[in-house]
């Protein structure tokens, strides 16, 4: 009788790996469209669970800290307040109602990031927090509520994430990441591709001295509309007032718009 081999190193090829348990297989190229698709499963099914119908966005640059020059002070010390005020207004806590609305969403990292979602953590709302993997790794705040805290490897997939619930989107002063988050979402309003929620700019001066808002409609790179596309705000309170103006609703009695991404 002729002795049988062993199947060991069947056993131990990497083509007998169950599929879903193959990591070298799905980080492979052929499978980055499954993993935009993970990305997006992911975060969507734990804001449903949640109840999260619609969010407030705020951007805002990372450097920024309680600490510092009396322009990141103020700055930071408004974001967090304005994360308060609009979780306590907006529809955040749920209060016998089976959605949440205008719930405070952030990148997830430190700055004006962290003072905005530490704003709704004062108020006993929950808030996002949306992470993104860089080289030199971006912690998330301990001001996210845990279970909605996600790290994104693809930056489309978490701009898309950021921008399809909100009903309003608060940008405090920045730098590039900042500026690319705003004309995403601008240049979404400008060509219609995303509903008419307002967008505020958080101290005018600053707004003012590194943009030239002004100069591109009068060199006819945009519309003399298209200014009217967002507004400054100087406090807490008078962002609040702002978005009212704009069209935010406290809380929404229909499905929430969103953003056509595709």
């Amino acid at each position: 009788m002729t002795d049988r081999p062993s199947n060991t190193a069947q056993l131990a090829s990497a083509s007998f790996r169950l599929a879903a348990l193959d990591q070298d297989f799905l980080l492979g190229d052929s499978m980055r469209g499954l993993r935009f698709q993970l990305e997006y499963a992911h975060a969507e099914e734990a804001l449903r669970a949640w109840g999260v119908r619609s969010t407030i966005v705020v951007f805002g640059s990372a450097r920024t800290g309680e600490e510092g020059s009396d322009h990141h002070k103020r700055w930071y010390g408004e974001a967090r307040a304005f994360g308060r005020l609009a979780s306590e207004r907006g529809g955040a806590l749920l209060e016998g109602q089976p959605f949440r609305d205008n719930v405070i969403a952030t990148g997830g990292g430190p700055g004006i990031m962290e003072a905005a979602n530490r704003g709704a953590l004062d108020a006993g709302a929950p808030s996002i927090g949306f992470n993104i993997t860089l080289p030199f790794e971006q912690l998330p705040n301990p001001f996210t509520t845990p279970e909605l805290t996600f790290r994104f490897h693809y930056f489309a997939m978490r701009k898309m994430h950021l921008a399809m619930r909100a009903n309003a989107l608060v940008v405090f002063p920045g730098g590039f990441g900042t500026f690319d988050e705003l004309f995403e979402i601008l240049t979404l309003r400008q060509t219609g591709k995303a509903p008419p929620i307002p967008v505020v700019l958080f101290d005018e001066t600053f707004w003012r001295k590194v943009i030239g808002f002004t100069a591109l409609a009068d060199y006819g790179l945009i519309a003399a509309d298209d200014l009217g596309l967002f507004s400054f705000a100087e406090t807490a309170e008078d962002i609040w007032s702002c978005l009212l103006r704009g069209g935010l609703r406290p809380r929404q009695s229909i499905e929430a718009p969103s953003i056509t991404v595709g």
